[in-house]
């Protein structure tokens, strides 16, 4: 009770034995009271902490603690007391189930009548506990900035007492039951908190009362208000959804890593966002293994009832999508996330700011990193560890929604028929989820080596972020790249994603099982020689796995499955090209590096004799450069020794090959010769997307761009050429990739209207796209599965 932070220490030993006891009793009923005035009548105190002395009982209340204890002259010992009421034993398990509602009392709680009858027929229910005690003394030298007010120096008593209980309770029910109190309160206590108040008062010109009004209005829309009453009814409730759907395939060793980590410091969880079913399956793992429930940061969509009040319940904070001007709110959510870092609790957002459409990671958002930075910088926190986390599905039973709104569909609301959609959708089996942990980043030491100050950050005026400087925003864009590559790295390649990588490779061609094997074998063989985290291969050992897995993916409508003919055979089904590809990029940063390596050599071959080394490391950089808004690339160094390293992987004899500065067609046949080729099934939909793009802005004038309405006009006109066969595949005609196509040519400076010389740049960036698509069907020509035999 000396200090409410959750990592405080044991108060110091006092300077003498107290000569008198307080004891602080939180007791909702009479029954509570009668049960700890017998322990103290036992000698509970004596008998706990060796203290014997008079008792003075006082309720845990800061209008009693102000009138009662604040002005004592005495240093008299304080003890917290409470009543803990538990749920009955099942399977060695103490936890709310739906069976406990018929009671209709929480057993935590049990109301007065019930807890008269617990005594006496369980009394293993309940215990008298105690918190960490303190001298007055200590709670004076403890909050030296209130201990000369009594009501606030009141309140803050309580709080420490509170907390001191919250703590020696989860000693007994484990951490997973871990949650904050008296949130709003303590922070609205916080005479730092109430002076940046003042000066958005003073700078604003708004009165010191309104400002403070609206900080108390915002922290109670703000703070997620958690119920362990309601967290365990919830995930019995979502537990069966997901299990139904779902065989969960969980990193027990990385989690028991992490759970060392937590003991201190806070965790913030970064997953991968595939689904509206991540913070489930996510927390669902955690809370097997005791970890106290992370407060999710979530988008006010998803706020409806009865999901909104109940994730409230359960840890969820929602923020709002747009601050404004509103330099209150900008405040509050800083000092929130502040206060619950500084308290070691732990904190889940989805970084990307939103489910991917297409399979891979989307590009970060920066804002709420840049939150944390500050929280860092300006002191308020040491240190915080931030935890990449990598959740792959095998299969989604939402994707045709995801494919629908790639393709140009509305995205419709959420809301309770949305709900009930979605859980009714979810009742068919869908495989694996794997959950992988990368390795934890400390935020102090990544920020400080990316050349972030660590100083205090001026002051915000970014409307949805606090503003920082320019090598402090690339220190946060660096911390957040290296998330990305840490997700990406423990991202396992899934069975779906190794055969829809196959298939889409063919380009509309139906293989045959025995195909399709051949097809997986060289892929496999990669996989395995670089040692590549995967999922389940085994099931693919044989050919009844692999047909299994084949009827499964038709089950789900991305397979077509003919069976006429003299055997079955097997291809992407018309319209959905795009589901297949959501499951082929979730693995496909694994094979962009070999993919850019067999484009950059044919580069080569075509370039002068003499001039084909140089040629090709050109292509490799002005690939990457192409590329940067679909992939993570490391530095332009760091990027040369990867490419080395994969050529030699794919051809060892590279080195004596082009000794004499060139590249013969004899590098290209031992490209051939390995049967893997990535090129055309990697990257052919990037630049196809990317050529609509480029064919579009240079048929325009220059003039200023609605880039919805012109991303609107890409997807029409991509349709085009898709029947025109001027586009590959339907899932080159993708929102989400059109959308990171014109980010590109922004980028490139190709929507300025003002930039010089913009027609004939346009057009030599379409017609630089048109020729890397002739280099990958040179490519795709190589691959023996797009070899067919004559009659």
């Amino acid at each position: 009770m000396i200090d409410h932070r959750p990592d405080a220490p044991a108060p110091p030993a006092p300077g003498g034995a107290p000569q008198s006891v307080v004891a602080l009793v939180d007791a909702g009923s009479p029954v509570e009271r009668e049960l700890i005035g017998g322990w103290l009548a036992e000698g509970g105190i004596d008998a706990e902490f060796g203290v014997d002395a008079p008792v003075t009982q006082l309720d845990l209340d800061a209008e009693a603690v102000a009138l009662r204890l604040v002005g004592r002259r005495d240093d008299p010992l304080v003890v917290p007391i409470r009543v803990l009421w538990l749920p009955a034993e099942r399977d060695g398990v103490r936890r709310m189930t739906f069976a406990d509602l018929a009671t209709l009392s929480n057993p935590r709680k049990p109301h007065r009548l019930l807890q008269r009858r617990l005594v006496h027929k369980a009394p293993d229910r309940h215990l008298v506990l105690t918190g960490q005690p303190a001298r007055l003394s200590e709670l004076r030298a403890n909050n030296p900035a209130v201990a000369g007010s009594a009501d606030p120096f009141a309140r803050a008593i309580v709080r420490a007492g509170i907390v001191a209980l919250e703590r020696a309770e989860r000693a007994v029910i484990g951490d997973r039951y871990k949650v904050p109190r008296l949130v709003a309160e303590e922070i609205l206590d916080s005479p730092e908190f109430l002076r940046r108040l003042d000066r958005i008062a003073d700078d604003t010109g708004a009165s010191p009362r309104e400002v403070y009004r609206r900080a108390e209005r915002a922290l109670r829309e703000l703070v997620a208000a958690q119920s362990r009453l309601v967290s365990d009814l919830f995930t019995q409730a979502m537990r069966p959804v997901h299990a139904s759907a779902w065989k969960v395939d969980y990193d027990r060793s990385g989690l028991a890593e992490l759970r060392r980590i937590n003991q201190g410091h806070p965790l913030v969880f970064l997953p991968s966002h595939r689904s509206y079913v991540d913070a489930f399956v996510l927390g669902d793992a955690l809370a097997r293994n005791d970890f106290p429930p992370n407060h999710v940061i979530g988008g006010a969509n998803l706020r409806f009832w009865p999901m909104g009040p109940i994730a409230r319940r359960t840890g969820t904070v929602f923020i709002r999508r747009s601050f404004g001007d509103d330099e209150v709110y900008k405040a509050v959510v800083e000092e929130y996330f502040a206060y619950l870092l500084a308290k070691r609790f732990n904190l889940e957002w989805y970084f990307e700011g939103g489910r991917t459409r297409t399979g891979k990671l989307r590009p970060p958002r920066y804002g709420l990193l840049n939150y944390l930075a500050a929280a860092i910088r300006s002191r308020r926190i040491d240190d915080v560890m931030l935890v990449p986390v990598s959740i792959t599905y095998e299969r989604l039973n939402e994707l045709g929604a995801i494919a629908s709104e790639q393709a140009g569909g509305v995205k419709k609301p959420e809301g309770l028929p949305w709900l009930a959609r979605y859980i009714r959708n979810q009742q068919h089996s869908a495989g694996n989820v794997y959950i992988r942990f990368g390795e934890p980043l400390s935020a102090r030491e990544r920020l400080s080596a990316y050349g972030d100050p660590l100083l205090p950050a001026a002051p915000a005026t970014d409307p949805a972020a606090p503003e920082v400087d320019v090598q402090e925003r690339k220190a946060v864009q660096l911390l957040a790249f290296e998330v990305a590559v840490g997700i990406n790295a423990v991202t396992p390649i899934t069975v779906n994603a190794l055969v829809t990588l196959v298939l889409l490779g063919v380009h509309e061609r139906a293989l045959t099982l025995g195909e399709v094997r051949m097809a997986l074998e060289p892929v496999r063989g990669y996989i395995r020689q670089r040692g590549l985290p995967s999922g389940e291969f085994d099931t693919v050992d044989d050919d009844f796995g692999l047909a299994a897995v084949l009827e499964q993916l038709s089950l789900a409508r991305v397979v077509t499955v003919y069976r006429g003919g003299v055997e079955p055979v097997y291809s992407i089904q018309t319209g959905a090209y795009l589901e297949a590809a959501f499951y082929r990029n979730s693995a496909v940063h694994w094979f962009v590096n070999r993919a850019i390596l067999e484009l950059s050599v044919l580069a080569a071959v075509e370039a002068p004799e003499g001039e084909q080394l140089d040629a090709g490391w050109e292509a490799a950089y002005r690939l990457r450069d192409l590329l940067k808004f679909e992939f993570f690339f490391p530095e332009r160094t760091e990027f040369a020794a990867e490419m080395t390293s994969e050529m030699l992987l794919a051809d060892p004899n590279w080195r004596d090959r082009t000794a004499d500065g060139t590249v013969g067609t004899d590098v290209l046949a031992a490209f051939a010769d390995t049967g893997f080729i990535m090129a055309h099934r990697v990257l052919r939909s990037f630049f196809d997307a990317q050529l609509v793009v480029a064919e579009r802005l240079a048929a325009r004038e220059p003039a200023p761009l609605d880039r919805k309405e012109f991303i609107d006009e890409c997807l029409a006109v991509g349709r085009q050429m898709l029947l025109q066969q001027r586009l590959h595949s339907p899932e080159s005609v993708s929102s989400e990739l059109f959308a990171s196509a014109v980010k590109l040519a922004d980028n490139h400076g190709l929507l300025d209207p003002d930039s010089p010389d913009l027609p004939a740049r346009r057009r030599a960036f379409a017609d630089e796209l048109v020729v890397i698509g002739a280099r990958i069907s040179r490519a795709a020509a190589l691959d023996p599965s797009n070899r067919t035999e004559g009659p």
